[in-house]
């Protein structure tokens, strides 16, 4: 493209596009925010504006488009939703007072990770910023991470790219600030999760950054730390008072789940939709308050591991249980309670309005309220949150003496502060006030003098006060009494010496008014930002007794019970139900299980058909282990477990798209996971191992599999198979349990009976489902006589052996009769040790218990030995 001159406003605004070349560039302009060049092309695309020129007379026309600076947020927010950053830059001089090019900088740079606007919808989501340094080996990983709107700011040492993968998938993430040298398979992973990578160049050490890194001395979780809170000033260019000091933390302080097992699980999203309806945060999630819902989510996500603060937990959730009627008026008072988190963070950032303030006030209103409930129950499970429920009465008479009730959005244009509250404001008011009534005096008088009955007096920002007379009605006006102002289409305006004089004390004192207003709210905003942290302690015990009062609540409702917990390596779960599943059924139509697994068992072995409800049967306790240890009532009739460190699943049929990684190779990474991590104190769910490959393959892993986590880890396990072959293991492996899901035939139609039994399943049901399914009937009959020829194949192969001789190779302590039977079965020259072993196998075979396929297997390992050398 051919340059040309460029006017001096397109060379400023270029100057600053330059320091921002990730990012839009809204440039303020008036009362609009304007794109130019490549910025205007691609967000004229991404917001459905008009794409318009500036200079479009210039032999190279400038791309331009812009939004009202009125409603700018909205279409900030339609871009950082969609992954990109916008930089807003403002007017920094009143153009009515500057002569020559108005100063502009950059206020905010808005990203994916620093968005703190958030609509009603994602009230109860936290957003969170991340961020990741390596060590010089790239082996170790520092990471922390913020929510700019809340304040929570965290820090871990994470020894895996597992690790952090499952961070900053759990923590769903939409961006990541990291250093240019991260190493490239890190960054590309980040890259493949759809996370925005930023970068940040270090800043010198300032006092804030110190101060939020206290207690924090590992090196590598400093640096990350000042990193990310560099890329906070650099984007935020405001105040940060609101962030709380860093927490160090660990995974193995809590139960440890990796993303695959919430997905799995459906503990935050459905895995059919993607949204909260069907998971075990929407079962949970009474919570009256957007703090509560937060914190809620993070408990689920983070469940305890230590036993005494489980129990505190279940503590309070029977004690209000038992409240029922305080528990109601606690209820009461929590919905009258705003988003305390989120108020701080904008009282912080400069960005609280009026009506902020007002829903600080009625938020503030209820603390004593809710402690006096509280203290009524009088139990030492809330004797944390009493401690930081500290009622914040100078603030509320500070609001309650300052700032109407109802007032403006705005607070530059005045209305905002109560009458009284200021002298010198209400001087300026009642100038303004006595101003209007003069005009309306004015307006009456002017009538009665021309006769003109629909004279009026009006305004307008461009020609201040006016009379404006109908041009029917110009010839009425006596001479020479007005003077000619604007001409309209049908009417003319006018003024006076004496309008033109009280238009000047009125405008004044309007905009002295609005200033001065403006300066008070600023002075009530920064007194009370002083007291931010008390804001954020009492918002944190709020959220947690509502979170409690959740629990108790669904407790109720769904008829859950406290578990006992046990210092012993065993579940005892009587009448166990998927709470999820039951609600979407119904407490009627749910058939609730037992869960017995003594200091004995380890391994439930569980076979039935498909559909039958097998996976339901695992994701149940599962989902009661995680209910428990956040501190919530179980859906049982009686439970007893102890404390899990970590659960692994395997459960469902996906390919992994990011690695390119087939559903059988994530089905053996997940299972190499928990065979590589878990404890005897942890919980595996394996549903259908080795399905992904040929039969004998997967049969040959899967019984692998449950004798290593047998014999070598000792964890709670669940597994679920189709391999009927592999419930023989109960007679090598003593701490395994053979259990079935029931299931019968009634006129010819499969009936679920959605039961555990002891033992193995005696068939598989396949067709059966099949038609459930509404696969044709000529397709299903076929299959019937296919099913049935392949059983008749097996009975075959069983009913016509060969005869052999015994050989002279036998051991001399056979007996005759043995011999004999050895005769009858091989030919002599061919007879070894492996064809008795055969011929014994086959005189203790229980053919009745045994499916067709089973048979064939068998037959199919019984050739394999018998041709062995």
């Amino acid at each position: 493209m051919a340059k040309q001159a460029q006017t001096p406003m397109m060379v400023q605004y270029q100057k600053i596009k330059d320091q921002y070349p990730d990012a839009f560039l809204f440039y303020r302009l008036g009362d609009f925010y304007e794109m130019f060049n490549d910025d205007a092309i691609k967000g004229s695309q991404l917001l459905e504006l008009t794409l318009t020129n500036r200079s479009r007379n210039a032999e190279h026309p400038i791309p331009m488009c812009g939004v009202p600076h009125k409603a700018v947020q909205n279409y900030i927010d339609i871009l950082v939703d969609q992954g990109y950053k916008v930089a807003i830059c403002e007017q920094m001089q009143d153009p009515r007072l500057t002569k020559g090019m108005v100063k502009r900088e950059v206020i905010q740079l808005v990203t994916p990770g620093t968005q703190v606007d958030v609509g009603s919808e994602n009230a109860k989501t936290n957003n969170y910023l991340t961020a990741v340094v390596a060590n010089k080996t790239g082996e170790q990983f520092a990471f922390a991470y913020v929510d700019l709107s809340t304040g929570e700011l965290k820090v871990a040492k994470l020894a895996t790219k597992a690790e952090l993968v499952n961070e900053l998938v759990s923590l769903a993430t939409k961006e990541t600030v990291i250093e240019s040298d991260l190493p490239a398979s890190i960054q590309e992973t980040i890259k493949k999760l759809g996370i925005l990578r930023s970068t940040q160049s270090q800043l010198p050490v300032n006092s804030s950054v110190s101060y939020l890194s206290q207690g924090v001395n590992d090196p590598l979780m400093k640096r990350v730390l000042k990193m990310l809170l560099d890329y906070i000033q650099t984007t935020q260019k405001r105040s940060l008072s609101h962030l709380k000091r860093a927490v160090v933390y660990e995974p193995s302080d809590f139960l440890e789940m990796d993303h695959n097992s919430q997905y799995n699980l459906e503990l935050i999203k459905n895995i059919r939709t993607g949204k909260k309806a069907g998971t075990l945060l929407w079962l949970l999630d009474q919570t009256k308050t957007a703090m509560g819902g937060r914190k809620l989510k993070q408990w689920i996500e983070r469940p305890l591991v230590n036993a005494n603060r489980i129990n505190e937990r279940h503590d309070a959730v029977a004690v209000l249980l038992d409240h029922y009627y305080e528990r109601n008026q606690l209820q009461d008072e929590l919905i009258k309670v705003y988003d305390l988190e989120r108020l701080a963070g904008r009282i912080a950032f400069g960005s609280v309005n009026g009506r902020d303030l007002i829903q600080l006030k009625t938020s503030l209103k209820q603390v004593p309220k809710i402690k006096y409930i509280l203290e009524q129950v009088a139990d030492k499970s809330f004797q944390e949150m009493l401690t930081k429920l500290v009622p914040l009465d100078d603030i509320v008479n500070e609001i309650e003496a300052a700032i109407v009730e109802e007032p403006p959005i705005s607070v530059t244009d005045g209305g905002v502060i109560k009458d009284g509250y200021n002298e010198q404001l209400d001087k300026y008011r009642d100038a303004t006030n006595n101003g209007q009534k003069w005009l309306a005096e004015l307006e009456a008088k002017e009538r009665k003098i021309t006769g003109i009955n629909n004279l009026k007096v009006g305004f307008n920002h461009v020609f201040g006060y006016y009379i404006e007379v109908t041009k029917v009605n110009l010839n009425k006006i006596p001479e020479n009494r007005y003077q000619r102002k604007q001409t309209l289409a049908n009417a003319e305006r006018f003024s006076t010496p004496e309008l033109k004089e009280k238009e000047a004390l009125i405008l004044e004192a309007q905009e002295q008014s609005k200033t001065l207003e403006y300066k008070l709210f600023v002075t009530i905003r920064d007194r009370i930002k002083q007291s931010i942290k008390r804001i954020q302690d009492l918002a944190d015990a709020i959220a947690s007794v509502d979170v409690l009062q959740s629990f108790a609540a669904v407790s109720e409702e769904y008829r859950f019970v406290r578990p006992t917990l046990t210092a012993k390596h065993e579940v005892a779960i009587k009448d166990g139900r998927h709470p999820v599943v039951e609600k979407v059924l119904g407490h009627q139509q749910y058939v609730p299980n037992d869960v017995d697994m003594g200091s004995n068992t380890n391994v439930l072995l569980i076979t039935g058909p498909n559909m039958s409800g097998k996976s339901t049967y695992m994701r149940q306790l599962a989902l009661s282990v995680i209910m428990n240890q956040i501190g919530c009532f179980v859906p049982a009739k009686k439970a007893e477990m102890p404390v899990f460190d970590k659960i692994f699943t395997r459960i469902g049929a996906a390919d992994d798209l990011i690695s390119g990684q087939s559903t059988f190779m994530v089905e053996m990474k997940e299972a190499n996971d928990a065979i590589e991590n878990a404890t005897p104190n942890s919980l595996i769910l394996f549903d259908e191992i080795g399905r992904g490959t040929a039969t004998y393959d997967g049969m040959a892993l899967a019984e692998a599999i449950i004798e290593y986590v047998h014999n070598h880890i000792g964890a709670k396990t669940l597994f679920s198979t189709h391999y009927h072959e592999l419930t023989a293991l109960d007679e090598s492996l003593k701490q395994l349990q053979n259990v079935h899901v029931g299931a019968t035939e009634s006129n010819g139609e499969l009936v679920f009976l959605h039961k555990i039994q002891p033992g193995p399943a005696d068939k598989s049901y396949g067709i059966h489902v099949a038609k459930l399914a509404g696969l044709p009937n000529n397709l299903l009959k076929r299959a019937n006589d296919i099913l049935t020829r392949l059983e008749k194949q097996a009975d075959e192969k069983q009913a016509e052996p060969k005869a052999p001789r015994v050989s002279q190779s036998q051991p001399s302590h056979q007996t005759e009769a043995t011999q004999e039977e050895q005769i009858s079965l091989f030919p002599l020259e061919t007879v070894n040790d492996n064809q008795v072993e055969v011929v014994s196998e086959i005189k203790k075979l229980d053919l009745m218990s045994k499916t067709p396929m089973q048979v064939m297997n068998q037959v199919y390992k019984w050739q394999q030995k018998i041709n062995r050398e």
